[in-house]
């Protein structure tokens, strides 16, 4: 595995998973991971599909009939420029191989194989080079910690033939790399510090503007669409100037940003990662040339403001590239005329918290109301909250009414807010489609319902990748063919009707319309609108705000 410095560790060597880079489309200036180590390429055919970007030409493969590039450089290695905004790729001679995923940022997820800052990479699946598709583009989730647009999950494969559209996938700098807020300690070297990964994203965006009618698709009809952090991310792009006209339709899954971290906040969080590695705050300097390991060790830090865990990092209200809140005090002007979808899952936290925590799946009437109270994440009474979900719902365990009130009160609250600024918005600006994906995973007994992420695969139509838990039944593969072709048919039109479901309405304020996804698909007004009165009295406040 490489360092920081590029250089190859012998511990890595027979070791590299399906993430490994053979390629990467590294150019001039860097070697393929695969040249350095020795490592056999894959024998190239003739009818190896090579495109020519504005740096360089590469050279990807053919998958069931899909041109697939993997590893295309869209940005110059980060190490040198650590804290600060990126750069475009220095161009290089000859034919770049985009043969396999190039490395992922520097994070704490062991999945990712192969981590460097030198991570600035994009992959991409085509039915053909020529023709103007519409562009796909999925932002990852795992919050601004974690993951990659490498995860079988987000193989773009079936969704480009199936569907007739190119598919992208991104990978950008996370956590300390992408969002350690420094410019109040550091000045003008660290202005963009806070927010180095959201203007990743931005220098991705661009590179799908220029680039992507050589890959067969149409740079004036780009969708972004993310999950759980992806969605995050994105809601942050659509109140930044820098990423206004880069896109032209937004959906987000189970990912909101209503608020971003203050300075004040962000500052606070960002001293006791300098105490968890012994650093004076005027000695950040130093964390220019840390060791990518030990600049991670930061991370470990208490969170000052929650409390516990560690320490959160994430868009920054820096008033330099974010000067308002993404969604708060309403939603952003600037991305009005977009047509948006906002979705989530029935049991956000079945996994989210029931995933960690085994004690709340055996929780009891008694033991409820304090392991609920900090959970929700919002300051209400817990014994009216229980009260209320026995009421609503008397079938309902003490663990039934956990993961339905956590998801009520702090995952899906956030959605409903932002539906309903959209929703305010000034007569004349784009639509807003809502959904709930209800389809219940048969996993270990259908223990988890319809969780966080579970939506993923049937988006992508990847019911038998390595990870979905949607199961590979006829049930699961007929709501795949509905949601992919839903969300294919909004980025080619700005609308997600098509053929084979019901027509998807609008949401507005008076009908709130939500296209319930289940073996039953099916428009329902308003669905849990009860939790969602009862959420609504107290101020939702977002984690790292």
């Amino acid at each position: 595995m490489r360092d920081v410095t590029g250089k190859i560790h012998a511990s890595s060597m027979g070791s590299l998973d399906r993430r490994s880079v053979l390629g990467g489309g590294l150019g001039a200036g860097g070697l393929a991971l695969a040249a350095a180590s020795g490592l056999s390429r894959p024998a190239r055919a003739a009818a190896d599909p090579v495109a020519e970007t504005r740096y360089g030409k590469v050279r990807g493969t053919v998958v069931d009939g899909v041109h697939v590039f993997k590893g295309v450089r869209y940005g110059a290695d980060t190490a040198p420029r650590r804290f600060q905004a990126p750069e475009p790729p220095t161009p290089w001679a000859g034919i770049a191989d985009a043969l396999a995923y190039g490395a992922s940022s520097p994070q704490g997820d062991t999945r990712e194989a192969v981590q460097s800052e030198d991570c600035l990479f994009l992959n991409v699946w085509t039915p053909a080079l020529t023709g103007k598709r519409p562009v796909m583009v999925y932002f990852h989730g795992g919050a601004y910690n974690n993951g990659s647009g490498s995860s079988p999950l987000y193989d773009g494969t079936r969704l480009a033939r199936r569907q007739d559209v190119v598919v992208v996938t991104v990978n950008h700098r996370l956590n300390a790399f992408g969002y350690l807020y420094l410019a109040r300690h550091g000045g003008e070297a660290f202005a963009d510090s806070g927010n180095a990964g959201q203007l990743d994203l931005v220098l991705s965006l661009r590179w799908v503007r220029d680039n992507i009618e050589r890959f067969g698709g149409d740079p004036d009809s780009v969708m972004v669409f993310g999950q759980s952090g992806g969605g995050a991310k994105i809601a942050t792009l659509m109140a930044m100037p820098a990423a206004a006209g880069l896109f032209h339709r937004v959906a987000t899954m189970s990912g909101q940003q209503v608020t971003a971290s203050g300075p004040r906040n962000a500052m606070a969080r960002t001293d006791a990662f300098l105490k968890q590695l012994g650093i004076a705050p005027d000695q950040v300097d130093l964390l220019r040339t840390l060791p990518a390991e030990q600049l991670k060790a930061g991370l470990k830090a208490v969170d000052p403001i929650a409390g516990a865990g560690g320490v959160y990092v994430g868009p920054v209200l820096d008033e330099r590239n974010l000067l308002r809140h993404p969604f708060y005090p309403d939603a952003p002007a600037q991305s009005a005329a977009i047509p948006m979808i906002i979705g989530n899952t029935h049991d956000e936290t079945r996994n989210l918290i029931g995933g960690g925590d085994p004690s709340v799946w055996d929780l009891t009437w008694e033991t409820l109301p304090a392991k609920l109270f900090p959970a929700m994440r919002v300051d209400i009474n817990p014994d009216v909250v229980v009260a209320e979900y026995r009421r609503l719902y008397p079938a309902y365990s003490p663990s039934d009414v956990f993961f339905a009130a956590t998801t009520a009160g702090r995952s899906w609250r956030g959605a409903v807010i932002e539906l309903e600024e959209r929703a305010r918005q000034p007569a004349g600006s784009a639509p807003t489609w809502a959904y709930q994906f209800d389809f219940r995973s048969p996993r270990d007994g259908g223990k988890w319902g319809a969780a966080h992420a579970f939506d993923i695969p049937l988006v992508f139509d990847n019911i038998a990748a390595e990870g979905s838990a949607s199961g590979t039944g006829p049930e699961a593969q007929a709501l795949a063919d509905r949601m992919s072709a839903a969300f294919a048919a909004f980025a080619r039109t700005g609308r997600p009707d098509h053929p084979g479901m019901p027509r998807w309405e609008p949401f507005t304020l008076g009908r709130r319309a939500h296209m319930v996804f289940d073996v039953d698909t099916r428009m329902v007004e308003d669905p849990r609108g009860a939790e969602r009165r009862l959420f609504a009295k107290v101020p939702f406040v977002q984690f790292g705000t």
